[in-house]
């Protein structure tokens, strides 16, 4: 059986957005039910090279497909100075479970931003408003792209406010989604007072204050990814109704991890696990709600289900390269 080998244009041409929203959604429903092994994520620190490695496995049953693989990524923030290379850079392996043979490997840096917008769209289809046509971006990097194209597979967004430090990058933003949307720059205050709100960045204390988040704004906070990062005002957490991604990864390394440690918010401020909302042990937003917030820290399930996604069109379209990585002679 042959392997597929996937660069970053066929991982992008491959993920398919809103079949990537469905599958990170079935993704968070497995995990919730118990059909997904997903280990703690592993570290390798590389102090002598001012970096270090991750490797984030995972396996799952959706009921219609099963899938297993495990994502290598680094983070080395000298790597663009140094050596003209990026600080992030993944690969992904996804594998037949029954088997075990490694059915593609693939760009996990193209895959990883994908996945990250798939998560964000699934919490705002159960936590945002119905009618939600405005989406904030408070910061205009990368990842703002993938959250305007995911966001918009579940609801119907118009007009787009982005807020950003760097004028240059809210222009390339505009430039490259103005055709589709009304794309404005603002201050966050602004950006944080539209219907759905996406919050990007890697600061390390608060920059959205409570008084200007919109009585019924839904807010994925997805900028958090390690310890001491935190992005929203502690207010706005102890206010919302408060759904997370795993309550391991967020209470270690995502938006709550600084009030959590702190003991300024504690279990009893979490509503739910965003799988427990998606097969309904925990309820979405509600009339009473108003605003709501999702702590986003990325898990190997979301790798996983996206792979299945991209692999799945590859094979069916294809996509990529073959190559004979498994032999077959015993």
């Amino acid at each position: 059986m042959e392997t597929l080998l996937l660069n970053p244009a066929a991982v992008e041409e491959s993920a398919q957005l809103p079949a990537v929203v469905d599958a990170v959604e079935a993704a968070f429903a497995a995990y919730a039910r118990g059909d997904a092994t997903m280990p703690a994520k592993s570290y390798i620190d590389l102090p002598q090279y001012d970096g270090d490695f991750r490797s984030m496995p995972a396996f799952m049953d959706t009921g219609e497909w099963d899938g297993a693989g495990v994502k290598w990524v680094n983070s080395h923030p000298s790597n663009p100075d140094d050596h003209g290379l990026p600080t992030v850079m993944g690969t992904m392996i996804y594998s037949d479970p029954e088997t075990a043979v490694p059915l593609a490997i693939m760009d996990g840096t193209t895959l990883t931003m994908k996945r990250t917008g798939a998560a964000a769209a699934v919490a705002t289809d159960h936590l945002a408003v119905e009618d939600a046509t405005t989406l904030g971006l408070v910061g205009a990097g990368v990842q703002a792209h993938a959250q305007l194209d995911a966001i918009a597979t579940v609801r119907d967004i118009e007009t787009v406010v982005v807020a950003d430090k760097d004028s240059d990058a809210v222009e390339a933003f505009r430039a490259d989604a103005a055709d589709e949307f009304d794309v404005r720059e603002g201050s966050i205050a602004d950006a944080v007072g539209c219907d759905v709100v996406s919050t990007t960045t890697p600061v390390r204390e608060p920059i959205v204050p409570r008084e200007a988040v919109g009585e019924h704004t839904h807010i994925n906070a997805m900028g958090a990814d390690a310890e001491g990062k935190h992005e929203l005002a502690d207010e706005i957490l102890l206010d919302a109704k408060l759904v997370i991604d795993d309550h391991g990864q967020c209470t270690h390394s995502g938006e709550i991890n600084v009030p959590y440690a702190a003991g300024t918010l504690t279990d009893d401020d979490i509503h739910a696990e965003l799988g427990d909302v998606v097969v309904g042990e925990a309820s979405g937003r509600t009339d009473e709600d108003g605003i709501t917030v999702f702590d986003s820290t990325g898990l190997a399930i979301q790798d996983v289900a996206s792979a299945h996604v991209v692999y799945e069109y590859a094979r069916d379209h294809d996509v990529g390269e073959s190559m004979a990585l498994v032999g077959t002679d015993l």
